[in-house]
């Protein structure tokens, strides 16, 4: 190999052994995690086996274990197996973690049975990057995702999917019958009885799918939400945008900083739907983030009339799109957006130029609801493109000046819509392409809800390293 980079000879021996501190560099990214984890106090934060016992044998430090699994998140090593590998081989982890090689069960048992200490951790970041001024958290946008679980779909039942099953099992069944019948009937005798053998084996499976599809229809009864999913009993069937498609897995909720991208909160759900989660959410990110007003931007999947009020009452201003729940839009009608409201006479203002007056107020579901109406829609002309009734009648919410506010700031300047886009959904995209396309390799809801925070954590100490550098971190770190 003359000419060209000759590399050390594996029997050099030398006159002074290498250290692993001389491998590491000053802003290394391991640096960050050192200093992070020694600053923090694992008691404190709900961390078993954080204080030594007495007796028996040692085991291993807290802080060891989390260095080792924040280090894997930050390099897309999730897997307690090729943590245990890598320990053994990486000299960054060696260094981290002192030589130290725990086994794969003990990595694995570290993140289930740490759970809310990792949470706690991953809160602990968010106020430390609060506390040096870099976050300041005056506008929040707030998306929720589906992520895949360790649960494929033919392993999660419902009526619809069991029914549908069962109707195609049944077709074929009746399918083989008539295949033995003709086989019988027609074929030679040499290979009759073989072709009807294999028919009457394949024929018995698929009666013995129908019964156990039939035995879990009745498990279903049982069921509160009217699924049963077999592999990871907590996941849940969700539709996706994909037409026609759908995933089994856990709808995850993030909160993020409109300036620095950073996520401030997150959770996990196993509901399909984002309408009852603007408030929690939104309540945890001013929570994290130490203000008395917040303003949060989300898409029109969280739109409610009740949690905006909530919002509201505790100081948090709530930018929603209202979903567009009427058809006649698309039918060239009117929409309710099309009667202006005038507040100061307390009517509504429609297209024909006629006013709609108040009538009374009722209450449904709770909420309080004033009807306007007028009494000259039977002679207006433009009355076919307004109602198909006697009268077109508008409600409005005792608290509607919330959502008429709301419609104001999205067609302002600022474009809210725009922001939370391009704030709320790249996270998810970095997320998703660091998880791969499996997304969680752990069961049940709140080891699902550890990972995803050992993720969201790796996330945000990276766009901190972009923000701030690795040096100025660790002097925060230090500070």
């Amino acid at each position: 190999m003359s000419g060209f980079i000759e590399g050390v000879a594996r029997g050099q021996t030398v006159l002074f052994p290498d250290r692993l501190e001389d491998w590491i560099d000053e802003d290394h990214m391991v640096r960050v995690v050192d200093f992070f984890v020694e600053e923090l106090n694992l008691a404190e934060l709900g961390f078993v086996r954080a204080l030594h016992s007495r007796t028996g044998r040692p085991g291993y430090h807290p802080a060891v274990l989390l260095k080792l699994f924040i280090y894997g998140y930050l390099n897309r090593i999730p897997s307690s197996r090729r943590l245990e590998r890598e320990a053994g081989r990486n000299v960054e982890l060696m260094w981290l973690t002192g030589r130290l090689v725990p086994d794969h069960k003990t990595i694995a048992d570290f993140r289930r049975d740490n759970g809310p200490g990792i949470r706690r951790t991953c809160a602990q970041f968010v106020e430390l990057c609060r506390r040096i001024g870099v976050l300041k958290g005056a506008c929040v946008a707030i998306d929720g995702s589906k992520f895949r679980a360790v649960n494929a779909r033919d392993r999660n039942f419902t009526k619809g999917k069991i029914s549908s099953r069962i109707a195609h099992l049944e077709a074929d069944v009746e399918r083989y019958i008539n295949e033995m019948v003709r086989v019988d009937r027609q074929e030679d005798s040499e290979v009759r009885a073989e072709k009807v053998a294999h028919l009457a084996r394949r024929y018995g499976r698929f009666r013995q799918h129908i019964q156990y599809l039939k035995a879990m229809d009745r498990a279903l009864a049982d069921a509160q939400d009217g699924q049963i999913s077999l592999t990871d009993p907590d996941a849940r069937a969700m539709a996706t945008s994909a037409r026609n498609s759908g995933m089994v897995g856990y709808n995850v909720q993030t909160a993020v900083d409109a300036e620095t991208h950073l996520i401030v909160a997150q959770d996990v759900t196993n509901q399909g739907h984002d309408r009852d989660l603007l408030v929690p959410m939104a309540g945890a990110a001013k929570e994290a983030l130490h203000r008395d007003e917040i303003h949060v931007l989300a898409d029109k999947g969280y739109f409610s009339g009740r949690q905006i009020l909530t919002c509201h009452e505790a100081g948090i201003t709530t930018t929603i799109p209202r979903p567009e729940t009427s058809g006649n839009r698309i039918k060239g009608m009117y929409v309710k957006p099309d009667f202006a409201f005038e507040a100061e006479a307390d009517i509504y203002r429609c297209p024909a130029g006629e006013a709609l007056t108040y009538r009374y107020t009722t209450e449904e579901d709770g909420l309080e609801l004033r009807r306007y109406w007028t009494g000259e829609c039977g002679g207006c002309p433009m009355k076919a493109r307004c109602t198909t009734g006697k009268e077109r009648r508008i409600t409005r919410w005792a608290h509607e000046h919330l959502i008429e506010a709301a419609r104001a700031r999205l067609i302002s300047p600022s474009e809210p819509m725009t922001v939370r886009r391009s704030t709320v959904e790249h996270p998810f995209g970095t997320l998703k392409a660091w998880m791969g396309t499996t997304h969680f390799l752990t069961r049940r809801l709140r080891n699902v809800k550890t990972e995803i925070a050992l993720n969201v954590l790796a996330y945000n100490i990276k766009r901190m390293v972009a923000l701030i550098g690795i040096r100025g971190l660790m002097a925060a770190v230090k500070a």
